[in-house]
């Protein structure tokens, strides 16, 4: 007895002195690890921050089952909701201070608005020109399925997923497409009050005006519209237990306030039944200016959303600017049957107000179709981009990596024997 627990006490001190340092070099290792880590990401801030455009492959849509994927992440929109959630149990009653939340506008968004507006305005029009005018560029849209192609032929890659896709063995079967096909511009309600109304009911759909939501961002933005009046206060709401209260005199809520904020731009008015090139206007400046036009609206668009809010349905593509989304029950897509009819609304992106509709980048327009062999070696671009570029504008620095120009792809008998 007396040798066993001399051995067990033995073995007991042995296991101690193993553990040890296999602690430390764990820790040890760790520690390395991490500094690498960081060191890899300062890497990337590095290349991604430089001024050459990194390589963006165009994602494919998920399953039409599947929702969209959350622009920002589910932990930082709960911990958003505890905290004005206790917020609100702290102080009940409490005035609004920050716009557009107590119903102002936001000074410094009101010419961004009016240049958005006027942006679209010039897009549309040099689209008309440019699709249906006199210096119209064939384009082909496929009969099943939301595909486009710019060019005289309709290319032969097979990933049509339309009615009877499978018959045609995914071949797409073109026909002529216009300017709706080429950008795509969702529609949502009109608010007239944004913040004390701001949901449509479903008995009230019939009765409330439609327009492009890009638009409806600019009205809520500062932009007035004799056809779309819009309420504007001067005295900030407040919010008790959560709920909206207008403390405004009476005789002043139905009066709209148009000289509030008044900025000195003006609205260029577009006449699209007018499809003539303008006096020493070349189809090459015109489709340049027409591509700047889209750049800026896109690019305003995205400073008013970060003030503005923009939703949109996780499984259809229904669009609402607004803070709240409306319950209409019109939604046709997967589950709609457990939410009877109502859009499962989330936070929406830039590509869910102007959807840019993604073609195959031709080298010429009067080339040889492409082929579904080398499909991986052609690059993509959004319509309007590759209608432009097709037309005679330079190519944005952002879309050269997208398009692959640096790509040769080899001869159709060559595919087989490229690795």
């Amino acid at each position: 007895m007396l040798l066993r627990k001399i051995f067990m006490r033995h073995s007991s001190c042995t296991r101690t002195q193993i553990r040890t340092p296999r602690f430390s070099f764990s820790a040890h290792f760790a520690s390395q690890r991490s500094v690498r880590n960081n060191e890899e990401i300062e890497d990337k801030r590095d290349v991604d921050s430089g001024e050459d455009f990194a390589y963006s492959e165009v994602l494919r849509p998920g399953p039409k089952w599947q929702r969209k994927p959350y622009p920002t992440p589910m932990k930082v929109l709960i911990r958003r909701a505890k905290e004005e959630k206790l917020a609100r149990k702290l102080n009940p009653c409490r005035i609004l201070e920050s716009a557009p939340e107590n119903g102002l506008l936001v000074p410094d968004l009101i010419e961004v608005a009016h240049q958005v507006y006027n942006a679209r305005e010039s897009m549309l029009h040099g689209l008309s020109i440019l699709v249906e005018g006199e210096a119209a560029i064939p384009i082909n849209k496929c009969r099943f399925c939301s595909e486009v192609h710019i060019g005289h032929v309709g290319h032969v890659i097979r990933s049509c997923e339309g009615r009877n896709s499978g018959m045609r063995n995914s071949k797409h079967l073109w026909r002529r497409g216009g300017i709706k096909d080429i950008i795509g511009l969702p529609y949502c309600y009109h608010l007239y009050d944004r913040v004390g109304k701001p949901r449509v009911g479903h008995k009230e759909r019939f009765g409330i005006k439609r327009l492009p939501a890009i638009v409806e961002l600019c009205i809520q933005a500062g932009l007035d519209l004799e056809a779309y009046p819009t309420k504007r206060r001067t005295k900030p709401v407040y919010s008790i237990e959560g709920r909206i209260v207008d403390f405004e005199p009476g005789e002043d809520t139905d009066i709209l306030v148009e000289d509030n904020f008044r900025t000195g731009n003006h609205i260029v008015p577009t006449f699209l039944e007018d499809r003539r090139l303008e006096d020493g206007e070349t189809v090459s400046e015109l489709s340049a200016r027409t591509l700047k036009s889209w750049l800026d609206m896109r690019s305003g668009a995205v400073k008013l959303m970060k003030k503005y809010s923009v939703i949109t349905c996780g499984y259809c593509p229904e669009v609402q600017v607004g803070p709240k989304g409306h319950k209409v029950r019109l939604c046709k897509a997967t589950k709609h049957q457990s939410r009877d009819g109502l859009h499962a609304w989330q936070e929406a992106t830039i590509d869910d107000l102007i959807r840019p509709n993604y073609v195959w980048h031709v080298r010429a327009l009067d080339g040889p179709p492409l082929i579904n062999e080398l499909k991986r070696y052609y690059g993509k671009a959004p319509a309007l981009v590759e209608l432009c570029v097709r037309a005679g504008a330079p190519i944005p620095k952002q879309y050269e990596s997208m398009m692959r120009l640096d790509v040769v792809p080899p001869a159709p008998d060559e595919y087989d024997l490229v690795v």
